[in-house]
């Protein structure tokens, strides 16, 4: 898997009464675009470091999108 910061995470539903979850790409830590990728969830606001598993993929096809959350980011 191969991603820049911007890009669209898609992690598929592991059953069918799950739903697919999605994230943004904040960081990008290897030139070559290879993880782990820091993100942020579309559901829950929570960061992550990503790593891919075979349920997962880039959708840069759609387009963007607003976060199904509200938040404020924290300071430093």
């Amino acid at each position: 898997m191969y991603a820049r910061k911007g890009d669209r995470i898609v992690v598929r539903a592991p059953r069918l009464d799950h739903t697919d979850r999605f994230a943004e790409v904040l960081e990008v830590d290897h030139d070559d675009g290879t993880p782990p990728y820091v993100i942020r969830w579309t559901d829950t606001g929570e960061l992550s470091l990503f790593f891919a598993g075979p349920d997962a993929f880039v959708d840069r096809e759609t387009p963007s999108y607003e976060p199904e959350y509200e938040w404020t980011p924290e300071p430093v």
